[in-house]
């Protein structure tokens, strides 16, 4: 700024005295900001006690692996494939009783199971019909019956299965699978045919364990 007059030589004044002013505010802003994070230091150091600073290793920290999701539901259906895998050729004629009414009980479960099967004492909580249905569906549809109904804590099931009069022969093709393939379910522990006026010949009976 160029002084010419008296008035410019107040101007400078005003000017340098202002600028100076703003100086001095800035640094004692400053100092203050300074006194008071000082403060707040203390106060940590009295509310925590004494500290140890980390020392700064200098490590890298390994980036996580991304891990592939697992096929959960893959494994659910293959291991259900594996529990519906009921042979047609499992030998049965050791394993059921040949009464009047055939029927099957595990080892361990006695006559007087078989007794209160036949005579109703136990209520039938949930039944499955396998008539019409193709002998893959069938045996698909009663493996997911009973593995279903014993995971869902039923303890006894009827299954109809028919009397086979429709079928080639008049020969009860069904119903002597489907009692192959409850000999081999682990939830199975007996059954029996079922009485008149629940299917008779055309049904059974099916005690499940328990848990």
């Amino acid at each position: 700024m160029k002084v010419n007059t008296l008035a410019d030589l107040k101007t400078l004044k005003r000017v340098m005295a202002e600028r100076a002013a703003a100086e001095a505010a800035r640094r004692e802003a400053a100092r203050q900001a300074e006194l008071q994070r000082e403060r707040e230091r203390r106060l940590f150091a009295l509310a925590v006690g004494p500290v140890q600073p980390i020392v700064d290793p200098g490590r890298i920290e390994p980036r996580p692996v991304p891990v592939e999701p697992l096929p959960v539901q893959r494994q659910l259906d293959e291991a259900s494939v594996m529990r519906e895998a009921l042979s047609d050729e499992f030998d049965i004629e050791t394993l059921l009783h040949t009464d009047d009414m055939l029927s099957y009980r595990c080892p361990g479960i006695g006559p007087d199971v078989m007794r209160k099967l036949r005579d109703g004492s136990w209520s039938i909580q949930r039944q499955i019909d396998l008539h019409g249905l193709r002998t893959d569906e069938a045996r698909e549809a009663l493996g997911r019956f009973i593995r279903e109904a014993h995971q869902q804590g039923l303890r006894c099931v009827r299954v109809v299965h028919g009397k086979g009069l429709g079928s080639p022969g008049r020969m009860p093709v069904l119903k002597n699978r489907v009692l192959r393939w409850l000999i081999q379910k682990s939830e199975v522990m007996a059954f029996v045919q079922a009485r008149p006026a629940e299917g008779g010949a055309g049904a059974l009976v099916v005690l499940l364990r328990s848990g």
